[in-house]
């Protein structure tokens, strides 16, 4: 039997240390499936801090103001989100993570990257930039930062500056950003499949491949009964 078809759409930030884990274990869970579903990824832009300011913030101070957590409290789930990502193969460092930065800038390459990029480019400059804040400490928001990583994984880099100079594919990404709000996302990651199924959080890779083996069997079935 052929593989399903499934169409996937992640909304994530770049900033989010649960979209980390989420993008890896669903890899892993679509590499568990492999011959029974062929998936096509596709990113989607969500800010998890679009007001915030273009130096950022410390993240301490950041989170304590916008959640209540203590500094106890945000050691503890950052132990608890690296033994996370160390199962599906991503690794935190984050004493490295110092401030919160504004990532609107970081989508507006990202599209341009599916738009414009082949066809694994998209992916591969989002796990560069997630390595880049959440394994090597960089900041995502420094324009040389994410010129070095465009370059890294194989795209224009003179076209990637002129991307970022100037005010290119500003408003697909907020049209983009609005949709998904419209549609009452509010949290990431979000997982969408066939613009109709939505698998919320960084879930465990079994629980990615159960539902999406879910989905791809009741595809199946009702392309057999047609």
């Amino acid at each position: 039997m052929a593989a399903v078809q499934l169409k996937i759409d992640i909304v994530s930030d770049v900033v989010c240390p649960w979209c980390a884990v989420g993008i890896h274990s669903l890899e892993r869970a679509l590499d568990t499936l492999r011959g029974e579903v062929e998936a096509s990824l596709h990113l989607e832009p969500y800010e998890l801090n679009p007001d915030i300011a273009p130096e950022g913030e410390d993240v301490v101070e950041h989170l304590h103001a916008k959640y209540g957590s203590t500094a106890a409290q945000i050691q503890a789930n950052g132990e608890a989100i690296t033994r996370r990502g160390a199962a599906v193969g991503f690794t935190f460092h984050m004493d490295r993570r110092d401030r919160i930065v504004n990532t609107f800038d970081a989508h507006r390459l990202l599209y341009w990257a599916a738009e414009e990029g082949a066809p694994s480019a998209q992916l591969a400059l989002k796990h560069a930039l997630l390595r880049a804040y959440f394994t090597d400490g960089q900041n995502p928001s420094d324009h040389a930062v994410r010129l070095r990583l465009a370059d890294e994984v194989g795209l224009d880099g003179q076209r990637a500056q002129e991307v970022l100079e100037t005010d290119a594919f500003d408003s697909d990404v907020r049209t983009r950003e609005n949709f998904f709000r419209q549609r009452g996302i509010s949290g990431v990651p979000a997982v969408i499949v066939n613009n109709r199924h939505l698998i919320q959080g960084g879930q465990p890779p079994e629980v990615f491949a159960q539902a999406l083996r879910q989905i791809a069997a009741a595809r199946a079935a009702t392309a057999t009964a047609t």
